[in-house]
């Protein structure tokens, strides 16, 4: 199956204004812009026909065709991350079986997320969406926490059935647990990891179910799905070891920085 890599990033975000150009110093001191960290990040993704970075902001076409991306641009119209995959699969002419929405704020997505995404959909005819889902430990789950008693949003968290077919997202933490962790242990809640992967037949259809109740409360655009009574398969990647943690809001910057500098990313 063919499988195309589509980075939406936009400039106008009401929680962090201009967050794909906030730059991130890697481990010996380089900065670059979030958005070229995750188009370096797809690019290491193995069996990829093409990674483009889909926007509505000449600033950040700019940026990336400076370092060297394809860009597709879309629709200020456009109201999320799937809407813009969307849209740039359509503007590409199609031709692809696969296509990966890698979101601009996750630059420390490992490839073997992307790549257990993409055969977990294969190895799912019933799917027509797959997203990846890590088990957090006490420290991950903690953080998770903190973000919400300080009233940040932080991660979302994800539910899903014994067949991993998703039963829920969310910006609380869900399920609930009382119990501390340390922060070594294993928890029972799942941090939803913001990639997606769409069969076309149904990214194309995504633009034209209307947003439901869930999707605006929450704010997640994976819900759509789930309200159109369609099928999002949840795929449990192993972390291997290495720190993952999506950038959010101003605060996130200063611990992405240090888990580049502990896992020596450049």
């Amino acid at each position: 199956m063919s499988v195309l890599i589509v980075i939406p990033a936009r400039f106008a975000s009401s929680r962090y204004p201009g967050k794909p150009l906030a730059t991130l110093k890697g481990a010996s001191g380089v900065s670059r812009s979030l958005i070229e960290r995750s188009w370096r990040a797809a690019c290491e993704v193995q069996g990829v026909d093409k990674v483009v970075v889909a926007t509505d902001d000449d600033r950040i076409k700019e940026a990336a065709e400076a370092f060297g991306a394809e860009v597709v641009m879309t629709s200020v119209a456009c109201g999320n991350g799937t809407e813009r995959c969307a849209e740039a699969y359509a503007v590409l002419g199609g031709g692809f079986e696969i296509v990966v929405n890698l979101q601009g704020d996750a630059p420390l997505t490992p490839h073997w997320f992307v790549e257990g995404l993409v055969q977990g959909l294969r190895d799912a005819p019933q799917a027509e969406i797959a997203t990846p889902v890590l088990r957090c430990d006490g420290a991950t789950l903690n953080s998770l926490l903190a973000d919400r008693k300080a009233n940040r949003v932080g991660g979302t968290t994800a539910v899903f059935a014994s067949d991993h077919r998703a039963m829920y997202f969310s910006k609380e933490v869900v399920p609930f647990t009382s119990k501390p962790y340390a922060d070594t242990e294993m928890t029972p809640v799942f941090h939803h990891v913001g990639v997606y992967a769409y069969r076309t037949d149904a990214l194309a259809a995504y633009p034209t179910w209307p947003a439901g109740t869930l999707e605006q409360l929450e704010g997640l655009e994976q819900l759509r799905f789930m309200e159109s009574g369609r099928s999002v398969l949840c795929v449990e990647v192993d972390a291997r070891g290495r720190a993952f943690w999506e950038l959010n809001n101003p605060e996130d910057v200063p611990k992405i920085e240090s888990m580049m500098a502990k896992m020596g990313i450049e």
